[in-house]
């Protein structure tokens, strides 16, 4: 019986810098997997993390890094060419079924772009939604995640991009994605399915918003960042309630999700 919590030696393809501090590495691996689910990845001696898959295509997988400790530091110290290890694909992602022929909704904050970037590339060139608009929120113009590709969804119309504060040299939108929900089209409330994703506070307000304007809390998807340890339902540290983030989230049905209180 293989062991669960062995990992697998994956060869890093290619680093890209997105920006000071996040980093998209491309992994050479080819498996089944779905936006929104993660990986555990490794380095020995520096520990092991969840990293939610951004995007992914026959024999590679990309994976967004943040450094913000040990393990990030080790990982940012490698190259292409080098080895990391890794387990997974886990959790619960996003079904492509559940959004065929809505007018889908993808409201994303900060790295919280990250885990629908895919979702977002498959549904942007595709008939198999009715209709695609994405809000996309950053703290400043220097933490703009996939620059080239959120530059092309909003030139085509598909996204409107915010960021918090910036300087005079910004001539994009400024203020909270809150602010630009008043601007989706909601007209067809039964038709209507969004995603939100990003951090916890955005998640609460933005949902909170949504369902003022009348969309049914079953027609709401949301990924919750939990601390992930095992990934296969057995340490605990993920557990809300009795729900076990790894094995049942990350992605909710917004319905599912109001009831997980810590």
């Amino acid at each position: 019986m293989k062991n669960p919590f062995l990992p697998e030696k994956i060869k890093i393809l290619e680093v890209i810098p997105e920006t000071s501090i996040d980093y998209t590495y491309v992994l050479a691996l080819d498996k089944e997997v779905k936006p929104g689910q993660f990986f555990q990845l490794s380095v020995p001696g520096a520990g092991e993390a969840p990293i939610s898959v951004s995007d992914f295509e026959d024999g590679k997988l990309c994976v967004t890094i943040r450094k913000v400790g040990r393990l990030t530091n080790a990982l940012f110290a490698l190259g292409p060419g080098d080895f990391l290890f890794a387990r997974g694909p886990y959790g619960n992602g996003f079904d492509y079924r559940d959004f065929a022929g809505a007018d889908l909704k993808v409201i994303a904050g900060g790295t919280g772009l990250a885990p629908v970037k895919k979702l977002i590339k498959t549904f942007a060139g595709s008939d198999s939604v009715s209709s695609l608009e994405v809000l996309l929120g950053f703290k400043t113009p220097e933490d703009i995640l996939y620059g080239d590709e959120v530059r092309a969804w909003v030139q085509s119309g598909v996204a409107t991009l915010t960021v918090d504060k910036a300087d005079d040299n910004w001539e994009g939108n400024r203020g909270l994605i809150t602010g630009y929900l008043k601007n989706l089209d909601l007209s067809d409330r039964a038709r209507c399915k969004c995603i939100v994703v990003g951090p916890p506070i955005m998640i609460k307000f933005v949902t909170a918003e949504l369902l003022l304007l009348k969309v049914a809390e079953d027609n709401i998807w949301v990924s919750l960042e939990r601390k992930m340890s095992c990934g296969i339902g057995k340490c605990g540290h993920c557990k809300i309630g009795d729900a076990y983030v790894c094995l049942e989230g990350p992605v909710f049905k917004f319905s599912e999700a109001r009831r997980l209180l810590d």
